[in-house]
């Protein structure tokens, strides 16, 4: 009974065995089915990839830049870099493109800096060198790392002739020693200026009146600076203080409040609150009519504004000012 018994085990045993073989066969099977799937997908997706044409990612690239859509550019240009194989060379010109947007357009130095250091480390004889070790010179300065921007300046010696800028909208307007402006960068330079000029700028002369003056600037900055006045202690002073002013400026107009925020109710009840303010008057002082909302709409809405501006100016200004515990002593002025 005992000898049936472990007969009957031993074959329940290789009955196992063979179940066992045949999951394991079957669990394989299934394992090089899922590989080869991933395989094949990959291969669709690089075939789906390699048929939109590298150039045209590029000139969508461009297409943004030209449209002042600079940080979907960068992202773009990006973009391209990590799809397609580029040789060095045609990387590095990428690389200053980006490099160019984030100095010449978004004025994030820190970014452009580090794609010009990128160039220098991994592309020093790039046909782009000499203006990224300018680049880099530039991008110094602006980050007030002067001891910096003295040594890579020394540096900067017996490069390759730089190539002509390219990847900048429109035709080449002027040309200044070395660098070139485009129209899409002195529409650029126009875009930043305040209002009151920009509307005076709008036939070709004015235009062009605009350019000069801008190289004159230019010219007379490098004359400046050639002259050793960037380190006139009047400068120092002064660029500090425009710096302060400007931080300020950047802090008031995002804690005091925006027009946006200003309603068509808002303006009506102001109206009716200030009507007084709105009236026209004979020559004696003597109010003849009071003008209706419509005809004053806009100049209500801007002294409502300048009401709430002035307002949380105030409030702010006191709450910083009990926070710092400011103690003024007017006996004390004379």
């Amino acid at each position: 009974m005992n000898r049936l018994l472990n007969f009957s085990e031993c074959g329940l045993k290789e009955v196992n065995t063979m179940e066992n073989l045949k999951m394991v066969f079957k669990i394989r099977h299934l394992y090089f089915l899922f590989v080869s799937l991933i395989l094949l997908l990959s291969a669709c997706i690089r075939t789906g990839r390699a048929e939109l044409d590298g150039e045209k990612v590029r000139e969508y690239a461009n297409a943004l830049y030209n449209n002042e859509l600079y940080q979907q550019a960068v992202e773009e240009y990006r973009h391209y870099l990590d799809i397609y194989p580029l040789d060095i060379e045609k990387r590095a010109n990428i690389w200053f493109t980006i490099g160019n947007i984030y100095f010449d357009r978004i004025n994030d130095y820190e970014k452009a800096l580090a794609f010009y250091l990128k160039i220098k480390t991994l592309c020093p004889d790039s046909p782009v060198m000499q203006d990224t070790e300018k680049k880099i010179v530039a991008c110094l300065e602006r980050l007030q790392r002067s001891s910096d921007a003295k040594l890579a300046l020394n540096d900067a010696v017996n490069f390759k002739s730089g190539l002509d800028d390219t990847g900048r909208p429109g035709d080449v307007v002027a040309k200044v020693g070395d660098k070139t402006i485009t129209s899409g960068d002195l529409d650029f330079y126009l875009s930043r200026v305040p209002d009151y000029i920009k509307n005076q700028i709008k036939d070709r002369e004015s235009k062009k009146n605009f350019l000069v003056q801008y190289i004159a600037t230019e010219l007379f900055y490098d004359a400046a600076k050639r002259a050793g006045y960037d380190k006139d202690k009047d400068v120092i002073e002064g660029t500090f203080q425009a710096k302060k002013s400007l931080m300020v400026q950047k802090y008031l107009e995002k804690e005091i409040p925006s027009g946006e925020n200003i309603s068509a109710d808002d303006v009506e009840l102001y109206y009716k609150a200030n009507k007084d303010k709105y009236t026209e008057k004979d020559k004696d002082g003597k109010i003849k009519r009071i003008k209706t909302l419509n005809e004053v709409k806009q100049e209500v809405a801007r002294d409502l504004l300048m009401e709430k501006q002035k307002k949380a100016y105030s409030e702010l200004l006191q709450r910083m000012m009990q926070a710092e515990d400011v103690k003024i002593f007017d006996d004390k002025i004379k």
